[in-house]
This record gives C-alpha cells, sequence and structure tokens, in this order.
C-alpha cells in the first residue's frame, strides 16, 4: 500500500510568498523579513504556540539564504549529535563563507549542558542557531544562551489565515483536486484547530478521508460527529495537551478542586513535566487569586520550588496540595487588570514626565531646579501616610486598581478609601 503524505506536509511552504500568518516578523518591512532580505541573520528563538509556522520559517530562512541546514530535535538528541554537527559546520565553514543554520525543535526540552553545548558555536559564529519552544525562553533557555538570540513570538493563526490556508490546500492540492468538496459550515473546524495550522489541515484531511466517494459537503455537524469518534487519531501527536492544561487551569479558576485534580492526574500519568504545571500554578497564583489571598502565591511558589528538588513521582503529592488549596482559595483578577490597565494608559498617552517632586536630585544642580523639593516622606506623617500626587498631572485621578469584591481586597479598599477619600471612591 502507497504511504501518502499527510496534508499538513505537502502544504508545508517553501518560500515567504507562501508562508501564511506572523506578518508582524515576515511581512513587509518587518524586522525578521529584513534581516532575511540583507542577510544578516542572528541566532534565534521562535516562541510559539504548536502549529503557527517555527519549523517552517526555519527551513524557509536557510533555503532563501542558500544555507547549509542542519537539523535537530531536542527529544531524541544529545550533546553527542550537537558536537557531531558543530564539527561538521565548522569543517564546511572551510570552503564556504555561508556559516550553517542549525535548528532544534523543542530546545525547552534541553538540559543545561546540552545548551552549554551550543555557545560556543553560537558565540564564534561557527552556526546560526534557530530555536523552537512552545515554552517562555526566559525559564528553558540558559540565560548565556538566551542573550546570544533574538526572540521572536509567534502568534495563533487568525480565522482570515485558517481560512486562506483551507483555500490554498482546496486549490493546489493534488489529492483535494480529485475531490469535489464544498465546505458549508467552517465553525467547527476553525473551533476544533485553535488556531493551529497544523491541526486544522489534520482534522480537514481526516473528515475528507471519512467519506467514501468525491461528493464532499462538510458541515458543522459532520465535523465534530467524526472528531469525536477519531479523537485519537487527529490527536496521536500529544496536541490535546493544551486543552487539558487549559480545563486544568479554568477548573483552579472556577474554585472547584475536584475537577483540577482529575486533570492534574491526567498530566501526571501522561508524563508531563512537573515544573510546567507547577510554572502555571505561580502565574494563577497572582492571575487568578492575587490579594483575595496572598498566600496563594507563597504556596504556589513554595511547590515549584519543592517539585523542582523532589520530581515525580512523590511530587505528585505536592502538586496536589497546591493545586487543591489554590482552588479552593478566593479569587480575585484585580491585580492582572491592573497591570493591564496601566500597561494600556502607557501605551496611549507615551512617557509621561515623572513629577518634579518625585524625581530623584542626585547632583546639586537638579536640587536647584526643584528635583524632589516637594516631596513629603511619608513615614514623617501620621499613619504613615502623606496626601500627595504620584501620578503624571496628565492622568491624576485614573483608577487602575480596584480591589475585588472579597473578604481581604474590602478591607484594603476600605483603607484607600479612609486614606484617600474621594480619590479612592470605588
Amino acid at each position: 500500500m502507497e504511504n501518502i503524505i499527510p496534508l499538513a506536509e505537502r502544504m508545508r511552504p517553501t518560500s515567504l510568498n507562501n508562508y501564511i500568518g506572523q506578518k508582524h516578523i515576515v511581512g513587509e518591512g518587518a524586522i525578521l523579513q529584513n534581516a532575511i532580505a540583507l542577510n544578516t541573520l542572528p541566532s534565534i528563538i521562535f516562541w510559539g504556540p504548536p502549529g503557527v509556522g517555527k519549523t517552517t520559517l526555519a527551513n524557509i530562512i536557510a533555503h532563501q539564504l542558500k544555507r547549509p541546514f542542519y537539523a535537530l530535535s531536542a527529544i531524541n538528541s544529545g550533546v553527542k549529535d550537537i558536537r557531531e554537527i558543530i564539527e561538521k559546520a565548522s569543517s564546511n565553514n572551510l570552503f564556504s563563507p555561508k556559516n550553517p543554520i542549525l535548528f532544534i525543535d523543542e530546545i525547552h526540552r534541553f538540559s543545561k549542558s546540552q545548551q552549554d553545548s551550543l555557545l560556543g558555536a553560537v558565540e564564534k559564529g561557527i552556526i546560526t542557531l534557530i530555536g523552537a519552544t512552545t515554552e517562555n525562553p526566559s525559564f528553558e533557555v540558559i540565560s548565556a544562551l538566551l542573550s546570544r538570540c533574538q526572540v521572536y513570538i509567534l502568534k495563533h493563526l487568525e480565522k482570515e489565515e485558517l481560512l486562506a490556508m483551507l483555500e490554498l490546500a482546496l486549490k493546489t492540492d493534488p489529492i483535494l483536486k480529485t475531490k469535489n468538496i464544498k465546505i458549508t459550515e467552517n465553525e467547527a473546524l476553525l473551533r476544533l484547530s485553535g488556531g493551529d495550522g497544523r491541526k486544522l489541515l489534520n482534522i480537514f484531511e481526516l473528515v475528507v478521508n471519512t467519506f467514501g466517494n468525491n461528493d464532499i459537503e462538510i458541515t458543522n455537524t459532520i465535523v465534530t460527529k467524526i472528531i469525536q469518534q477519531n479523537i485519537a487519531l487527529y490527536d496521536k501527536a500529544g496536541e490535546n495537551h493544551y486543552d487539558i492544561i487549559s480545563a486544568f487551569i479554568k477548573s483552579i479558576r472556577g474554585s472547584d478542586p475536584n475537577a483540577a485534580v482529575y486533570w492534574l492526574a491526567r498530566m501526571v500519568e501522561a508524563g508531563e513535566d512537573a515544573l510546567f504545571i507547577a510554572r502555571r500554578l505561580v502565574i494563577l497564583a497572582s492571575e487568578d487569586i492575587g490579594n483575595a489571598n496572598p498566600t496563594a502565591l507563597v504556596i504556589a511558589n513554595n511547590c515549584f520550588q519543592a517539585v523542582n528538588i523532589i520530581g515525580f513521582p512523590e511530587s505528585r503529592i505536592i502538586l496536589s496540595q497546591a493545586v487543591t488549596y489554590l482552588a479552593a482559595s478566593a479569587k480575585s483578577n484585580a491585580a492582572y487588570v491592573a497591570i493591564n490597565s496601566a500597561a494600556e494608559a502607557v501605551k496611549s498617552s507615551g512617557n509621561l514626565p515623572v513629577p518634579l517632586h518625585l524625581r530623584n536630585a542626585p547632583t546639586k544642580l537638579m536640587q536647584e531646579i526643584g528635583y524632589g523639593k516637594e516631596y513629603l516622606y511619608s513615614h514623617n506623617f501620621s499613619g504613615n501616610f502623606s496626601k500627595q500626587e504620584y501620578l503624571p498631572d496628565s492622568i491624576s485621578g485614573v483608577k487602575f486598581y480596584e480591589p475585588g469584591n472579597n473578604l481581604r481586597e474590602s478591607e484594603m479598599r476600605e483603607y484607600l478609601k479612609k486614606l484617600w477619600g474621594d480619590k479612592y471612591q470605588y
């Protein structure tokens, strides 16, 4: 029986002209597009969710720059493999001025020693590194290597981009062109893909192949029915990893410890990285609990540290304790909303000047022109509080933080009202 290449692989673009998505980095005039055009490519870390084109983009870059291209997967490669490629690259560099590109998929899975083995070659320009990761490189890539790379964030594909990918497949794929395919409804395809282009094409191919004839009408009902019957088929690469972590976080946010510990068990039994789970608990402790229970962040951070020391299988108990505590805790996203609101103000207002009385005055000249002159040192006043303006004049009175409706933040709200009066009337 003839092996048929999957649709997602058949549709993998070979140039930026037919690469869909990520216009913020490879669109006309974008920073990476310019680097490719000028052949001034730095070492790069592509950070983004699955199926958004990280591997494809690395291949396109190597092809357009006509560079030798080596690829490793961090899942099944070690220091020996890295050294062999570096030695090969060093030999090739004697005969070619074009230094090779080394692409490492899932670079976050490399240990410190494996990442260390890349440093010298990257620093000396023996290779140009392109790493791909679904995890925050600030946590997963050692600082010495990260400082030698530019980090580019790739985003989930938008609806229009996913539809363009489907349309291109229908028009150009040699197998699909032999069939009479009509997409009457596309919402289920888009929803199930989750912004993942590879997943979209895998689902679409699965649905098309289910029909026994060449006249195919695709509706939301048909797609949902087929995918529910074949969930293991389209998810064999472990793509529901992100669905489960989503259900896990939402269960904790929704204050359901039973559901939260169930999804935790699903991840533990599947062999999920314990630090991956613990790290998300630290984020959740601030984003979804915050000042409603400040101890939540302490518990989550201690959980992360303990898991880092102990590892599986015992760390499942520590994770369970932290998860059930966080799920049963009071919730507030006030701190999360506050920083987002403040960031929007920064973007819309620009760099507003710091009021004179709040400025640092390390020199005599700065003191003479009024820097810090009218500042009131709070600890010199009753209650360790002095009423003065701390925001730039043009946004005076703007409220970014609004305490949540829970016991602790209600106390904070009353305290702020007592200090500030009308300024903090929520």
